[in-house]
C-alpha cells in the first residue's frame, strides 16, 4: 500500500511502509540533461556532484560524513530527464536524512574551490568512458539518433564546456531548473505516514515555491544512419536500433515484454541463446528499451571478435524478423509471462530499487500501480499485442547502426 502528500511549495510525497530495520528516501527531480540550454552541456551531471561539496551551514566533509556516521549511504546520479538524491540508513535515522537530503538539494553552495577539484574529477570520469567503447558507444549513438537535441547529449558534458563554469553557473542553474512541483520525495521505510509528512513539512516545506516557466524542446526530427568507426579495439562493437514508444504510450510494457525476451537478463534470451550459447560469437549482448517524455529508444548491443560482426547481424536480424512475422504460441507466451513475472517480482524484494521504480512512476503519472496490479496487466497480454508491437518497432529498414572496430 502506498501512501501519498502534497506540501504547500508542490512537492510530493509518496511512501511505503515496511518492517525493516533499514529504510530508504529520497528525492526525484524532473531534471536531467535534456533540461540544459546548449551553452549548458554537463551542468545538470555537474551540480548533482557539487551538491555534496557544501551547503550553507555544512563543509563537504561534513556532508559526506553525516550518513557515514550512522553506517548509512547516500548517493545521486543525473539520467537524460531525472536526477536522483537516494539515501539508505537505519530506520531510526529517518528524519536526519530527510535534514541532509533538503540541505543539499536547496541549500548547496557550490564553493569556487570545491567546484575546481570536482571539474578534474568529473573530466576524469569523461576519460575512463572514452577507454570503455562498450560504455561510450552508447553515447555516441545517442548523438546520431536525437541530432541537434539535447536528448542526444551525454550526460557527463565536454571538457570545453566544464572548463567554463563558475559557482554563479550552478547557482543559477538550480534557481531555474530545480522546480518545487517537479519534485517527488519518496520512501521506503518502518516509520508510520504521519510522522513522515512531519518530517517532510519541517524541512522541504520550509523552502519557497518555485514552478517551471520552461518548457522541454521536443524531439520531432527522425533519421536513420549507419555508421563504423575505427578505435582499434580488441573486439568490434555493435549498437543496432530505433525510436520507440514514450511513457506516455500505454503499448511500453509490450516493448518491455519483447525486449527481455530477446535479449534481457535470462540466459535463455533469443538472442543470448543464439550468439552466445549456440554459436560461441558473442560473450555480452544485451537489448534495452528506454522511454522519455515524448519518444523513446530501442536497441540491442553486442560485442564480437571482427571477423563475426556480420554473422551476428544476420542473426539478430533474422530473430527481429521472426517476431514480426510469427505469433508467439500458447507455450512461448505464458514463458514469457512467468519469466517477466518472476524478474519483476524478485526485482521489488530489494527495497532500493522498489523506492526508484515507485518515485519515477508518481512523478510522471501521479499514481503507483501496486505489483499486484502489474501482474495482472502482464497476465491479459494477447500474442496479437505482441506481435502488433514487433511490427510497429522491428522495421528493420527504420533501424540505425553504429559500430567500432
Amino acid at each position: 500500500m502506498y501512501y501519498t502528500g502534497l506540501l504547500n511549495n508542490g512537492i510530493r510525497i509518496i511512501h511505503r511502509y515496511v518492517d525493516s530495520y533499514v529504510s530508504h528516501c529520497g528525492i526525484i527531480i524532473n531534471c536531467g540533461t535534456r533540461d540544459e540550454d546548449f551553452n549548458q552541456h554537463g551542468l545538470a551531471h555537474f551540480v548533482e556532484h557539487m551538491l555534496f561539496k557544501g551547503t550553507k551551514k555544512r563543509k563537504a566533509f561534513h556532508v559526506l560524513s553525516r550518513m557515514d556516521d550512522v553506517g548509512g549511504d547516500i548517493d545521486a546520479w543525473t539520467t537524460k530527464e531525472e536526477t536522483v538524491i537516494a539515501a539508505s540508513f537505519l530506520t531510526e535515522h529517518y528524519e536526519r536524512s530527510i535534514e541532509l537530503l533538503n540541505d543539499v538539494v536547496f541549500n548547496s553552495a557550490f564553493p569556487q574551490k570545491e567546484l575546481e577539484k570536482e571539474r578534474e574529477v568529473i573530466i576524469d570520469e569523461i576519460n575512463s568512458y572514452k577507454d570503455s567503447p562498450s560504455d561510450s558507444i552508447f553515447d555516441q549513438f545517442d548523438e546520431l539518433l536525437f541530432p541537434d537535441n539535447s536528448l542526444g547529449r551525454n550526460t557527463l558534458g565536454a571538457k570545453s564546456k566544464l572548463l567554463k563554469y563558475n559557482s554563479d553557473d550552478l547557482l543559477n542553474f538550480v534557481k531555474e531548473k530545480y522546480n518545487t512541483e517537479q519534485m517527488v520525495f519518496c520512501s521506503i521505510g518502518k516509520i508510520k505516514f504521519e510522522k513522515l509528512v512531519k518530517y517532510c513539512e519541517k524541512y522541504f516545506g520550509q523552502n519557497p515555491e518555485n514552478q517551471r516557466l520552461y518548457q522541454r524542446e521536443k524531439f520531432e526530427t527522425k533519421t536513420v544512419f549507419n555508421k563504423s568507426v575505427k578505435k582499434n579495439t580488441y573486439q568490434a562493437h555493435c549498437v543496432l536500433g530505433t525510436y520507440a514508444y514514450s511513457f506516455k504510450d500505454n503499448k511500453r510494457l509490450l516493448l518491455s515484454m519483447l525486449s527481455n525476451l530477446l535479449a534481457g537478463p535470462g540466459m535463455n534470451a533469443r538472442l543470448v541463446m543464439m550468439l552466445r550459447e549456440k554459436k560461441g560469437i558473442s560473450y555480452n549482448i544485451e537489448s534495452s528499451y528506454v522511454s522519455y517524455e515524448d519518444t523513446g529508444c530501442f536497441n540491442i548491443y553486442f560485442g564480437s571478435d571482427k571477423d563475426k560482426l556480420d554473422l551476428a547481424l544476420e542473426i539478430i536480424k533474422k530473430e527481429l524478423i521472426k517476431l514480426k512475422e510469427n505469433k508467439l504460441g500458447s507455450l512461448q507466451l505464458s514463458k514469457l509471462k512467468k519469466q517477466f513475472v518472476g524478474q519483476l517480482a524478485i526485482s521489488s524484494e530489494i527495497h532500493s530499487n522498489t523506492l526508484l521504480s515507485m518515485g519515477k512512476t508518481y512523478l510522471i503519472y501521479n499514481q503507483v500501480e501496486t505489483l499486484t496490479d502489474v501482474l495482472k496487466e502482464i497476465d491479459t497480454v494477447t500474442s496479437e499485442q505482441l506481435l502488433e508491437v514487433a511490427n510497429e518497432i522491428f522495421d528493420l529498414d527504420k533501424f540505425s547502426t553504429l559500430i567500432y572496430y
